[in-house]
């Protein structure tokens, strides 16, 4: 903070655990307090630049939810409201709050003030006087401001430009054109004259618009702000490294970055883990900022796993740094493994799969976007359930994609304690960058500010440079035409700020930081600058949806790690119910297509569901089928990727969740809802998985197993009419590898029964070990719309208890795709599932989460696919 780093190594002969605390002697000219902070949270104002009427603000917070909040506009997400309010991004705005300071507080030797989340062209003054100007909503920014404050009352405030005019400014400076997805990113609101500009802005590229997000563009102080108060020393940053892993020990090394204000300051520090205490020696520091290295061991270490192959097991780390009497303590906590990305040669072409504690781990998951384009209106519960969804469904690894944000500490906290990997990209997605100095710099300190911040975390498994940029540079024509209508000296300009920031800037900092992770430069690609390849590297594949490819192209469309695909749907009746009114309920109303954003939404879906479905009786109908649409053919993709695991091994779907009501790729809408997706994933994602592969007609029966240990067990096949009649039925057994996916036994078409049969049949196959159920599959051999469906003369009763409201379902012949639903926001244990002739199924949902459980009751239905045609 205060100067050049110098760093210094404290090496350690012994590795007993030991503990010596040093306290130096207090100089006369420090006080005896240690380090104090103030969260400067209340008493915020704001209003547009120029107006007289201060509003009361939250803090953390943005413009457009403090303009909700006073009743200046009515709720964005509700109909069409979001046109309204595109004057928001144009203006400028002013916070303002008041902080009391003491003649005490003022005899601390260093005063700081922090910002964790300014959003995003900010000028911020303390009484009165300019001390700080952002323009960066991903960065720290961190002053000294002793000399600006006084004892009394002392006033702080921050103007923010307009992030709209500030981009055109930028725009309008270069005498060529950047190039930059044309995916409707700025349509709705559009002035004449305003260009799409948030490629100049290091700001959440999703709040320009995206397919799937409105356009809202916010400012505000998003991340708190925080007065600190210090005198003797100040821990800046702690981060741990590991270097071996073995059964017996673990050996480490903590980092620790020490500000000293004075000259030949003695410091002792002390070191915990798990409150034992690992002792270093005292250490004399020059004023400046200090690294110092300590190594230490952890003996009979338990390691940490991702989710579905052990435990997560966390080791709290505390440093505590004692100098002149006074003590500043740093904690954190970290997890014990190695992670590798392998992308060694083979015989396809080049390998990419993770492996962790040395396991091939295929990784099952999703990407992530920001849960709100509001982003402070999403706390810790919010965080909890989506997380909690992820590690429900089986899932082991999100990406954190390129145009929302680097997400909060809870996050990545949470992913932590859940084995979730992240695929962390840095943010940039869809667009080519300027390259002029200050843009790289200011590059070049985000990374820093977020890879410092990240690093601790068991969580990071990858860092990404971009999301689809080289993709769009290479495939989707912007280097030809770039050089065909400006000329190649410009399309060279562009090309070169890109190799500074993703081959150059970003790796240089990964490699610095945190250098026992891999940096992969773009998402899809197959190396550094070389494209999207099906024989290395990752992929996206968008032939199904954008392409309108029939989802069996899943089958073929095998990459070695996939990291995009997806398909849509609408979210739930009781998300529909909160931005819609009943004369908007047809998907081509106006409000039904502004609450969709891709530029082929809802007519697409439409498309497939004549090639799956008969057509549906009315709308509320249509949304459910498309939710079982959107299912099947993830459902398809996901079975192809894990049964073919010898050459792909990463499935991540587009996407997991909404930052608004919307009809899009997700398996959880914007209320928490999880959709026909979410509980398809949760199946398709299981430890042990029965996947169906039809060749030349024929039936191949696939056995996927995660874990780590072979299982010795039955695979048990029976043809069952839909209604109950056992055709055939027949067990083999198998011995299943472990963490392997393996054909075990092919149905030959010839020996397949009639037509007829089938249409009106299905093939159950369980996988049993002993007496325990590990999973159970169904094939249907003809689409949705040919199978001849019974009435399935299907019951249920409610049955109540202090925790959870259970529905008991009960069918006396095949109920397909049976839904549970009260059309109120809820998860119910399963949903959305098949129940055969005779069976019957508990399903419950926690009560704490119905909002009104006397209506929940009596609203609560029980569809099945054969009630929605006409």
């Amino acid at each position: 903070m205060k100067a050049n780093s110098q760093l210094l190594k404290v090496l350690f002969l012994s590795t007993q655990v030991l503990l010596i605390v040093f306290f130096a002697s207090c100089s006369d000219e420090q006080t005896d307090r240690e380090l104090k902070e103030v969260v400067l949270s209340d008493n915020w104002e704001f209003k547009a630049l120029g107006d007289s009427t201060w509003l009361p603000a939250k803090v953390p917070g943005t413009v457009h939810t403090d303009l909700l909040k006073n009743g200046k506009i009515e709720d964005p997400f509700y109909r069409l409201n979001e046109h309204e309010l595109q004057w928001i991004d144009k203006k400028d705005w002013e916070y303002s709050t008041t902080f009391e300071v003491s003649e005490a507080d003022l005899e601390y030797k260093n005063i700081d003030l922090e910002f964790l989340g300014l959003d995003t062209y900010a000028d911020v003054y303390l009484n009165d006087e300019l001390v700080l100007s952002t323009d960066n909503m991903f960065r720290t920014y961190e002053l000294e401001i002793e000399e600006h404050l006084k004892a009394g009352t002392n006033k702080l405030r921050i103007v923010f430009a307009s992030p709209i005019r500030r981009g055109i400014e930028k725009h309008d400076s270069i005498h060529y054109r950047i190039p930059v997805s044309n995916n409707d990113l700025a349509k709705i609101g559009q002035v004449e004259g305003e260009k799409l500009v948030s490629i100049f802005t290091r700001k959440a590229g999703y709040h320009f618009g995206w397919d799937w997000g409105p356009r809202l563009v916010t400012s505000g102080i998003w991340r708190p702000v925080t007065l600190r108060y210090w005198n003797s020393h100040q821990i800046e940053n702690l981060y741990v490294e590991q270097h071996e892993i073995t059964d017996e020990r673990a050996t480490l090394t903590a980092f620790i970055e020490i500000d000293v204000p004075l000259e030949k300051t003695e410091a002792g520090l002390t070191l915990y883990v798990n409150g034992e205490a690992v002792d270093a020696p005292i250490v004399t520091l020059d004023a400046g900022l200090h690294t110092i290295e300590v190594p230490f061991v952890i003996k009979n270490p338990k390691r940490w796993w991702p989710n579905g192959l052990g435990d997560q097991v966390l080791y709290d780390i505390k440093v505590e740094v004692t100098a002149h009497g006074l003590t500043d303590v740093e904690e954190q906590r970290i997890g014990l493994r190695t992670i590798e990305l392998v992308t060694e040669a083979d015989s396809i072409g080049n390998a990419f799969y993770f492996k962790v504690n040395d396991v091939p781990v295929f990784m099952k998951g999703a990407n992530y976007i920001p849960q709100d384009v509001f982003l402070t209106e999403v706390g810790p519960a919010r965080y909890e359930h989506i997380l909690n969804s992820a590690q429900d469904a089986n899932m082991n690894m999100l990406r954190v994609w390129g145009g929302g944000v680097y997400e909060s500490d809870e996050f990545y906290d949470l992913c932590d304690e859940k084995g979730l990997l992240v695929w962390q990209d840095f943010m940039f997605a869809c667009a080519m960058f300027p390259g002029d100095e200050a843009f790289l710099a200011n590059v070049r300190h985000e990374a820093k500010d977020n890879v410092k911040r990240l690093r601790h975390h068991a969580c990071i498994a990858l860092w990404c440079g971009n999301n689809e940029i080289l993709s769009a540079w290479e495939n989707w024509g912007w280097k030809t035409k770039t050089t065909l209508t400006q000329s190649k000296s410009v399309a060279d300009t562009i090309w070169k700020a890109y190799d500074d920031v993703f081959h150059k800037i970003l790796p240089e900092v990964v490699s610095a930081l945190d250098s026992s992770r891999s940096y992969w430069p773009s998402s899809p690609g197959s190396s550094f600058g070389e494209k999207e390849s099906f024989e290395r590297g990752d992929a996206h594949y968008w032939m199904v949806w954008w392409g309108k490819k029939p989802f069996k192209k899943y089958n073929e469309a095998i990459p070695r790690f996939m990291s995009e695909y997806g398909f849509q749907s609408f979210p739930n009746m009781s998300t529909i119910n909160k931005y819609t009114v009943p004369e908007d309920h047809d998907i081509f109303s106006e409000v039904m297509k502004s609450h969709q954003r891709s530029t082929i939404g809802n007519g697409t879906i439409d498309e497939y569901m004549k090639r799956h479905y008969k057509q549906p009786k009315d709308f509320e109908s249509f949304i459910y089928c498309s939710q079982l649409l959107q299912a099947h053919g993830i459902k398809v993709g996901i079975e192809a990727h894990r049964r073919n695991r010898a050459r792909c091994m990463g499935s991540l779907y587009w996407q997991i969740d909404d930052c608004w009501p919307v009809a899009s790729w997700s398996s959880i809408d914007y209320y928490g809802n999880w959709k026909a997706l979410h509980y398809a994933v949760k199946r398709g994602f299981e430890p042990q998985l029965i996947s169906f592969e039809e060749v030349d007609g024929d039936l191949k029966c696939h056995v996927i197993n995660d874990e780590l240990m072979p299982i010795e067990a039955k695979l048990k096949f029976e043809f069952i009419s839909f209604k109950g009649a056992t055709i055939k039925k027949w067990e083999l057994p198998v011995t299943v590898k472990a963490n392997s996916a393996d054909a075990y036994f092919t149905l030959f078409n010839k020996d397949l029964p009639s037509k007829d049969i089938l249409k009106s049949s299905l093939l159950k196959v369980t996988l049993v070990h002993g007496e325990e159920l590990l999973t159970t599959a169904l094939h249907y051999f003809y689409p949705f719309k040919e199978l001849d469906f019974s009435e399935p003369e299907l019951s249920f009763e409610v049955v109540e208890d202090a925790q959870a409201l259970t529905v008991n379902v009960s069918t006396k012949y095949l109920a397909k795709d049976v839904f549970v639903t009260a059309n109120q926001r809820g998860n119910f244990s399963d949903n959305y599932f098949d129940l055969l002739p005779g069976e019957s199924k508990s399903d419950w949902i926690d009560k704490s989460t119905i909002e009104d459980l006397d209506a929940f009751k009596n609203d609560l239905t029980v569809r099945t696919l054969k009630d929605v045609f006409k």
